[in-house]
């Protein structure tokens, strides 16, 4: 033990350098390695920690009358909680509202049903019209927190009922009373989260609604509500059994129920996806630790090994021998392992990231034992392991011919110059004894590099794509007008065929949405009907979108719910009566105030006809040419509208954006970052590739040199050797790398879903080749300016 203490205080005072470099890359990679698993654990069960803590709501209920009482809701078996809020708007001065800024209704909310998280101050007093919650995000982008005031801006009776009557929800600043309210809490459920893109949450207490009931209601009541359950069963039978109690009710017919486990599925799958990639960046960079701790390691205890073999005739045992040698290296490692584990824990300040964030029960720091423990002991028992093998190995080492490479051979027949056999050689040859490459090491990191830089554009080509395309997510409009609402509004007989005639427009339909029901289930149909130059197009995964009164095209999730497939002939019960419809394709129906584009079904007009005789909601939906200047369409489409509307407003919104168009937008930083952390890994390897070949096969060089080689021959070496690693890289990871983002982009498309079209990364493909040579000879710029220099006769003379 003595000598085995005063070996280690002299390498560390000897390769003190070595050592404290050995520690950084331990850290810091490890750091990165177990922030990255801890934060995709995290990340991963966030919805679920959240739900834990928080009385979610199990199912959604719509019931467009006016009239409805949801107590009747509140009453029925099974129901443990319940609460509603009307279809009305809520503005607040100076921000942007998402449509889940509604106003609250009942006491039941918070308290025993979606009660949130606190992240910051208290929730409201419930009898108070002054009081309100904002999410996050309201405070990140507007500088508002708890203790800071807003003015809500209410809508008079009389605006209320014109609202009822509009073709839009949205017509002009309200002009009623002014409520000074006070930020009092940041809150977080699993209803009430930030929700995908920039908009924000607030919301008021309920005593907002019971003060100002008029102005949110109007004066005829004609503002439907919608409501939240929470049911003593959770499970999918609670849920199956409730609808089986609700469809008993003369009501429920007319009643829309969602149920929010679909959802939370969905978004299980978007945080496992998020988690997935994170794993996959500590696997990468796992790799690039394991191979540069490795390379420090190998080096360290090989110069030890070769002092401590001149004490061998002193009385040295090879096993004392083998412990001084790895003992220096494993005290930086765990030196390094210590400092990693509390970066990773300070990293987890910012953790989770992505989606998951929005779900987060408790933000801010959070050390995860189950995989800090574990991270800091390993690598020191690690090192020591792999610093003992290495010394022994190389203690025991009998010298063997070197493999040959089957391309060297064939340029060696092929006499090709010195330099490019040399250079091959060098990129494709691992040597033996001193001369030893990482060749393997290399080539696969020339082979992930392009790989993940290609598999990452590739995946966002495909990104890109969809959300240049709405019509992926079944938005083939750009412009939707809201008719009219449980029968009442403008007649589209007079309205779209002026809209049609408009330039620049090409497709003008009708829209009719009611409720109906089928095996249980209840979801939107749409009466489509043409009155353009040509229908609006209609996205369909399979099958066709209908044609006859007797044909049905179903969303992906109610289709996925009857089991139904396309030829199959299901029962649709309405108003009319119950009707059979062929399934003719399964596709993404238009988003609507009350359905999501991949719930619902769509048939023709006549179709429609035969379940109902009025409708719920009236849309028109406008699309123009391609290219189209949108805001002088727009001009024209007022223009047109003033001429026949009358009394009624007219507004003109966008496409209701789905919440997926902005989900896929933001898991495409994920396999970027991945991409180019492997590119990295892969410039990483390459240049210290180069430059440990110039340094251990020194002397091969300077043979060459001292029979005619000259110095720009010797450059072209390292030009060869990385243009071939450049080369191999490509001609693997190119195919791979296409193959690997389109299956990538595939999985995406299924799970969000968005039409899968298959992404084709044009410019990736005609520069990744350039880049990566140039790449490569860059790197073997300065390792080439060696090669050049070296002192022929001083290396010489010394082997």
């Amino acid at each position: 033990m003595r000598f085995l203490r005063l070996w280690v205080t002299l390498e560390v005072r000897r390769r003190w350098r070595s050592l404290a470099a050995l520690a950084l890359v331990v850290a810091f990679a490890l750091a990165a390695v177990l922030a990255a698993v801890a934060g995709s654990r995290r990340g991963a069960s966030a919805l679920e920690r959240l739900r834990a803590v928080t009385l979610p709501a199990d199912v959604q209920v719509l019931n467009q009358d006016p009239a409805f009482d949801y107590g009747l809701v509140r009453e029925l078996p099974g129901v443990a909680a319940s609460f509603s809020w009307p279809i009305s708007r809520l503005v607040v001065d100076g921000a942007g509202l998402f449509w889940n800024s509604v106003p609250l209704a009942g006491s039941e909310v918070w308290r025993t049903i979606e009660r949130p998280v606190v992240l910051d101050g208290r929730l409201p007093d419930p009898s108070r019209a002054d009081e309100v919650v904002v999410l996050p995000r309201f405070a990140e982008r507007y500088g508002k927190g708890v203790g800071d005031r807003v003015d809500i801006l209410l809508s008079t009776p009389e605006e209320v009922d014109l609202l009822a009557d509009s073709t839009s929800l949205y017509v002009s600043r309200p002009t009623g009373p002014v409520v000074h309210a006070r930020i009092v809490g940041l809150i977080r459920s699993p209803y009430f989260t930030d929700p995908p893109g920039d908009e924000t949450i607030l919301l008021p207490s309920p005593g907002l609604f019971q003060r100002y009931r008029a102005n949110f209601l109007g004066l005829e009541h004609r503002i439907f509500s919608a409501g939240l359950v929470r049911l003593t069963d959770p499970s999918p039978a609670g849920v199956a059994a409730f609808r089986k109690v609700v469809g008993a009710q003369p009501w429920g017919g007319r009643t829309k129920l969602d149920d929010l486990s679909a959802g939370r599925r969905h978004i299980n799958q978007l945080l496992a996806y998020e988690a997935s990639a994170l794993l996959a960046l500590a696997l990468a960079a796992f790799a690039a630790a394991v191979l540069m701790t490795a390379q420090f390691v190998a080096r360290l205890a090989g110069a030890s090994l070769a002092d401590l073999g001149t004490l061998r005739a002193s009385g040295l045992t090879p096993r004392l021998s083998v412990a001084a040698a790895a003992l220096p290296p494993v005290m930086a490692t765990a030196v390094g392992a210590v400092a990693g584990g509390v970066g990773a824990a300070v990293a987890s300040l910012w953790m989770p990231v992505g989606g998951a964030a929005s779900f987060e029960p408790r933000p801010g720091l959070d050390v995860d034992w189950t995989v800090l423990a574990p991270g800091v002991v390993a690598p020191p028992l690690l090192v020591a392991l792999g610093a003992a093998m290495y010394a022994l190995v190389a203690a025991g080492r009998t010298p063997t011919v070197p493999a040959r490479s089957a391309v060297t051979a064939l340029a060696r027949r092929l006499s090709l110059p010195v330099p490019v056999l040399t250079g091959l050689r060098f990129a494709l040859e691992r040597g033996h004894g001193r001369t030893v490459l990482p060749v393997r090491s290399a080539l696969l990191g020339a082979v992930a590099g392009v790989l993940g830089v290609l598999a990452a554009f590739t995946f966002s080509t495909g990104v890109s794509d969809s959300v240049a395309e709405p019509a992926r997510f079944g938005q083939s409009h750009d412009f939707l007008l809201f008719v009219g609402d449980n029968g009442h509004g403008l007649a589209p007989e007079r309205l779209l065929p002026v809209l049609a005639k408009v330039r620049d427009v090409v497709s003008a339909d009708d829209a009719r949405v009611t409720t109906a029901g089928s095996a249980g289930l209840t979801f939107p149909v749409f009466g489509m009907e043409r009155f353009g130059a040509r229908p609006l197009p209609v996205t369909v995964q399979t099958g066709e979108r209908p044609t006859s009164p007797g044909e049905i095209m179903l969303g992906v999730a109610t289709a996925q719910t009857l089991h139904a497939t396309v030829g199959r002939s299901i029962t649709v019960n309405g108003p009319l009566g119950a009707q059979r419809f062929t399934v003719s394709g399964i596709g993404f129906v238009p988003q609507g105030p009350a359905n999501l584009y991949t719930e619902g079904a769509l048939t023709t007009s006549d179709g429609y006809r035969r379940l109902f005789s009025s409708y719920e909601i009236d849309m028109a939906l406008v699309a123009l040419r391609p290219g189209a200047d949108r805001a002088g369409a727009m001009e024209r489409l007022y223009a047109a509208a003033d001429a026949v509307r009358g009394d009624a407003p007219v507004s003109f919104n966008p496409f209701i954006t789905p919440a997926q168009y902005w989900e896929v937008q933001g898991i495409r930083a994920l396999p970027i970052a991945l991409g180019g952390f492997l590119a990295l890994l892969a410039l990483a390897t390459t240049a210290h590739t180069l430059a440990t070949a110039v340094r251990r096969r020194q002397h091969e060089i300077a043979v060459l040199r001292a029979l005619g080689l000259t110095k720009i021959q010797a450059r072209w070496i390292v030009v060869v050797q990385g243009t071939a690693l450049a080369v191999v890289g490509l001609a693997f990871g190119v195919p791979l790398g296409l193959a690997l983002g389109r299956l990538l982009w595939r999985r995406v498309a299924e799970q969000t879903p968005v039409l899968f079209v298959p992404p084709a990364p044009t410019a990736a493909l005609l520069l990744i080749a350039p880049l990566a040579l140039l790449a490569a000879n860059l790197l073997g710029a300065w390792p080439a300016r060696v090669a050049a220099r070296l002192r022929v006769a001083q290396i010489l003379r010394a082997e």
